[in-house]
C-alpha cells in the first residue's frame, strides 16, 4: 500500500514540543489548501491508477484535530470528489485531540486510520519533553478510536532528553498492552532552533548516537512482531532539508537497514551457542533475498564474527523465512 501524503507541517500543536520543528522533519514550509490536495490526488491516481484502492490519503505532519476546525473540514473536504477511489483517509494526531465528537466527524468524512503521537508512556518522558499530555491520555484516546472502529497507530521516539533504553521498552510494552494495529518508531534527530538543540549545546543532552539508537530498536522490533503488530516505520523519512538542520541524534537514510543487522547478529550468535561452535570456518544460513541484512552494512557484522575468531561464510537458503539462522562448522 502507497499511501498518498498531504504534510500539514507544525499545524494544529497547543504548545511546541522538546524536539519538533516539523518543517525541518518534512522539508515543508507552505500550508495546503484546498486545490492543493486535489491536485495531490489527481497526480496520484494518474500514477497508482487501480492501486488507489489499497492506498489511502494521509494527512501527515501536524495534530490534525487540532488544528483550527474550519480549516480540518477546508482539508477534508477537498478530499470529497475523489475519495470513493481510495481505502480511506489517514491522520496523525496528539493524543489529547481525541473524543467522541471529532471521531464522529471523521468517520463521517470516510477517516479509516488514526495515527497517535504518543511519543512515550512515561509521564516524566512526557513531562521533560514538553509535550503537554500524560500517557493516561495515550490509553484513553486508544479506547475511543479502537471503538470507533478506526484502524489505531501509535508513534514512539527513543532517545527523548531524561528517557533511558529502560523507559523505551516500557513504551514499547505498554503499546503492545494497547494493541493499535501498526507503530512507527522514530529515534530522536535533534534539530537547529529547537529546546533539544539548546540542551545538546549546553551539555544538558546527550542524544544517543545510530550505533546505540540502533541496537535498542533491534530489541523493539521483534517485540513488535511477536505481538503481532505491524511496523510501518523505522526512522525518519530522508530529506535534504533534514540533513542540512540536524545538530544531533541518530539519522540514517537506511535506518532499518542498520536495525536488521544487529538483530541478524544476534541471531548468530545465539545459533553458534546452541550449536556450541567457539571459531573457526563457519557457513551462515539465512532466508533467501537477506543476505545483505545478515553480513550487515560494510559488512559490519562479517567483521564482528572474524574479530570474535570465526571465519564466516553466508548462504541464501529459500527453506529458511522469518530471520532464521542456520550454521554449520567448515
Amino acid at each position: 500500500m502507497a499511501n498518498v501524503s498531504i504534510f500539514v507541517p507544525h499545524n494544529g500543536c497547543p504548545n511546541k514540543c522538546s524536539f519538533c520543528d516539523q518543517r525541518h522533519i518534512t522539508g515543508c514550509v507552505s500550508q495546503p489548501d484546498s486545490d492543493d490536495v486535489k491536485n495531490t490526488l489527481e497526480i496520484a491516481l494518474d500514477s497508482l491508477k487501480e492501486k488507489s484502492k489499497d492506498s489511502e490519503i494521509a494527512f501527515f505532519g501536524g495534530s490534525f484535530t487540532a488544528i483550527d476546525r474550519e480549516y480540518m473540514l477546508t482539508l477534508l473536504e477537498s478530499t470529497r470528489k475523489h475519495i470513493h477511489k481510495f481505502k480511506g483517509i489517514r491522520i496523525s494526531t496528539r493524543p489529547d485531540g481525541i473524543d467522541d465528537e471529532v471521531l464522529q466527524l471523521l468517520k463521517s468524512y470516510n477517516v479509516t486510520s488514526i495515527e497517535l503521537g504518543a511519543q512515550s508512556m512515561a509521564d516524566s518522558v512526557l513531562s521533560a519533553n514538553e509535550r503537554g499530555h500524560s500517557g493516561d491520555d495515550v490509553y484513553k484516546a486508544s479506547e475511543l478510536i479502537k471503538a470507533q472502529g478506526f484502524s489505531l497507530g501509535l508513534q514512539m521516539m527513543t532517545g527523548l532528553y531524561k528517557s533511558t533504553d529502560k523507559l523505551d521498552i516500557y513504551t514499547a510494552e505498554e503499546f503492545i498492552k494497547i494493541k493499535p494495529d501498526t507503530v512507527r518508531i522514530y529515534p530522536t534527530v535533534v534539530f537547529k532552533n529547537t529546546t533539544l538543540e539548546a540542551l545538546y549545546k549546553n551539555g544538558l543532552y546527550n542524544p544517543p548516537g545510530l550505533e546505540s539508537s540502533a541496537k535498542l530498536c533491534s530489541k523493539l522490533i521483534p517485540m513488535f512482531e511477536n505481538a503481532g503488530i505491524k511496523i510501518i516505520r523505522v526512522g525518519l523519512h530522508d530529506s535534504d532539508s533534514l540533513k542540512k538542520n540536524m545538530v544531533g541524534g541518530a539519522f540514517h537514510p537506511a535506518f532499518r537497514e542498520l536495525c536488521e543487522a544487529h538483530i541478524y547478529f544476534n541471531n548468530i550468535i545465539s545459533a553458534l551457542d546452541s550449536a556450541d561452535i567457539k571459531g573457526g570456518i563457519i557457513s551462515i544460513f539465512v532466508p533467501k533475498s537477506d543476505l545483505s541484512k545478515a553480513i550487515g552494512q560494510k559488512g559490519i557484522n562479517k567483521k564482528k564474527l572474524i574479530s570474535l575468531g570465526f571465519n564466516p561464510k553466508f548462504f541464501e537458503d529459500d527453506t529458511l523465512a522469518n530471520r532464521q539462522v542456520l550454521i554449520t562448522k567448515g
